[in-house]
């Protein structure tokens, strides 16, 4: 076998095992799902309630991770059981446009 054909095998190869890339999220889309999280994290992502963390300029992969690990579960403590309750109705799209959402607003809630 030539050396074409063995780099597209492992081209081949590499493709099936790595995920495929998303879609740019969709900051609007993100804001229109987020009016439920503005009851605790505040419309502007300031929280209005000691001891709830504001999202307003958070790592957007932070809380892409952060929603994905309250949906399957694997957060626990403090509020951990409102939000598993929260992000178990989440679509990975809508994890992708609310963490650009409040990646987008300015941290200071400005």
């Amino acid at each position: 076998m030539s050396f074409k054909r063995y780099t597209i095998a492992a081209l081949f190869v590499l493709g099936s095992t790595v995920p495929a890339l998303s879609v740019a999220a969709d900051v609007e889309a993100g804001e229109a799902r987020a009016a439920v999280c503005a009851a605790c994290h505040g419309k502007n992502g300031i929280a209005q309630i000691p001891g709830y963390p504001n999202l307003a300029g958070q790592n957007e992969q932070y809380l892409v991770s952060a929603l994905k690990a309250y949906k399957n579960k694997q957060r626990s403590g403090g509020n951990a059981t409102i939000m598993q309750s929260q992000a178990t109705g989440l679509s990975e799209e809508d994890i992708a446009n609310l963490a650009a959402f409040y990646a987008s607003l300015p941290a200071g809630g400005k």
